[in-house]
């Protein structure tokens, strides 16, 4: 149980931090090079999944948050159980990654809106008073920050024969495209490392 609860407190630990410091330094869309043109944090916020995908307005935002809180505490219990059965550590490390990463986005989108107030593309956020969050309970955005745009090339410099939908608007493509946070990543390893390493242990 010690294990599982390292990993849970690191990867929640880490992914809060570089949120709040995002969320209280820059402004929606500020982009800040860490290595070379590869790797960025850039600073964006969505409303809805994993890796910037939206769903369904507020209903479907209130829907989803409440599904995540319902998925983590079946998750949590089920981390438990592995615990106490003394169950492989790879197992435990997987499933401890994936409710990690789950409750680390829950945070943000359960209380975020209550305690900061609105991010824009001209003024950086603060500490909300109370009751001058920009959000809600459950309403909240999630922070997105790591962004890793590996190969980019502009329209002209690639075959006739490509697919227009594979260009962005101003005819680029980038490829990794999608802007994500470490609890994004931590569920992506743990769903990884459960299907190619643990499957065996898994019952259906």
């Amino acid at each position: 149980m010690k294990k599982a609860l390292l990993i849970v407190f690191l990867v929640l630990v880490s992914d809060q931090v570089l949120k709040i410091w995002i969320k209280l330094s820059m402004t929606l869309g500020e982009e800040i090079p860490v290595f070379g043109n590869w790797f960025n944090l850039y600073f964006t916020e969505n409303n809805g999944m994993a890796f910037g995908m939206q769903f369904g307005g507020e209903w479907g935002k209130l829907s989803l948050s409440i599904f995540r809180i319902l998925a983590v505490i079946a998750i949590a219990v089920y981390l438990y159980l592995l615990t106490r059965k003394k169950a492989p550590f790879g197992l435990v490390l997987s499933i401890s990654l994936i409710f990690a990463g789950a409750l680390g986005n829950i945070i943000d989108s359960a209380f975020y809106g209550l305690l900061f107030t609105q991010s824009s593309y001209h003024t950086v956020a603060e500490i909300a008073e109370s009751g001058q969050g920009y959000a809600g309970f459950l309403h909240g955005s999630v922070v997105d920050m790591l962004y890793f745009p590996l190969v980019e090339f502009q329209r002209s410099e690639l075959p006739d024969w490509l697919p227009g939908f594979v260009f962005s608007g101003d005819q680029r493509f980038i490829f990794f495209r999608p802007i994500f946070n470490i609890a994004d990543s931590a569920i992506t390893v743990g769903v990884f490392w459960l299907l190619l390493f643990e499957r065996k242990h898994l019952k259906f």
